[in-house]
């Protein structure tokens, strides 16, 4: 009989959408039959505290860890089998037991500009109200245009897209993945440059969590992309080097091409009055410590900009 395995993911609709993915993916990895799938691996909705408070900034209630925290509990206890988090919800440290063990072919990582009468951020008046809970996108959009006035805006997609629609904001910010993932790419207006707008660390990317005696099931290894894990391992370095959280505002993204990998990261300040920004590259994607170099170069960068940028972070 084949071994059944349990799931825990949050109960938000794109939890939810991102981890029947992967229930189906993990599936098929194991051989079984389409319509056994959801008898065989099974999901497990766990309401973390990140999804329970909505009316304040993750910073000011203890992190973005609150939205893993439970999940990672009942994974520890042998409740759930893998946890599915998005990537850029994971710290940086894995707690004692635990680690990402496979690292799916990411989406798109940019932001999408989201408004209900303006085709594109430039297209902003002055003083428009932006909708964004993230101190990075904050500071982003206040380097390019100080005159906005940003406002927190929290909730499912569902919700800050309803939201937008009654008029509370004239636009609002949001990962182009997740809208695509949902089928909501019709609502976006803008896909913002990568440049002008860095993602998070790992934004696109899902991340599949299981206990360290788990890394190496062959469930597991099949869904793993190598490239998207590689380019991830660099960003993940980076955000280790700057302390990264939701109380500071980084970016850092890594792209693949011609057999090199180049990652450029940033920090800012809350008021996006500076951004200081570096650069880097590993010459073979293929070589056998690729890992290692690409988290290795993650951390050097990531302590460049932070030796220049200094303590940017926001205390609540």
């Amino acid at each position: 009989m084949t071994q059944s395995i349990l799931i825990g993911t949050r109960r938000s609709k794109l939890a939810l959408t991102q981890s029947g993915m992967m229930q189906r993916a993990i599936g098929r990895a194991m051989g079984v039959d389409e319509k056994d799938i959801q008898d065989v691996v099974r999901l497990v909705e766990i309401v973390t505290t990140g999804d329970q408070v909505q009316d304040r900034r993750l910073l000011e209630i203890g992190g973005k860890a609150l939205f893993t925290k439970e999940i990672e509990e009942a994974l520890l206890a042998g409740r759930v089998d893998v946890a599915v988090h998005s990537m850029k919800d994971v710290p940086a440290e894995q707690p004692y037991g635990l680690a990402i063990a496979a690292v799916p072919e990411r989406e798109d990582p940019r932001d999408a500009f989201v408004s209900e009468f303006f085709k594109s951020f430039d297209e902003l008046p002055m003083g428009a109200r932006l909708g964004t809970a993230s101190l990075r996108r904050q500071a982003q959009a206040l380097a390019l245009r100080p005159d906005l006035k940003i406002e927190m805006l929290r909730g499912n997609v569902d919700t800050r897209l309803r939201k937008l629609a009654d008029g509370e904001f004239d636009a609002i910010l949001l990962a182009v993945s997740g809208l695509n993932r949902l089928g909501f790419e019709s609502v976006i207006r803008e896909r913002l440059s990568l440049d002008k707008f860095l993602p998070a660390p790992g934004q696109g990317a899902l991340a599949l969590q299981t206990r360290v005696e788990d890394v190496n099931a062959p469930w597991v290894a099949a869904l793993n992309h190598p490239l998207t894990a590689l380019a991830v391992a660099a960003e993940r370095g980076a955000m280790t080097a700057l302390e990264g959280s939701c109380r500071t505002a980084i970016g850092a993204h890594a792209e693949i091409g011609q057999g090199h990998l180049r990652l450029t990261t940033e920090m800012l300040a809350p008021n996006g009055s500076a951004r200081w920004r570096r650069s880097g590259e590993i010459g073979d994607v293929h070589a056998a410590d690729a890992m290692e170099q690409a988290r290795a170069l993650g951390l050097r960068i990531g302590a460049e900009v932070h030796a220049e940028a200094g303590d940017q972070e926001v205390i609540p």
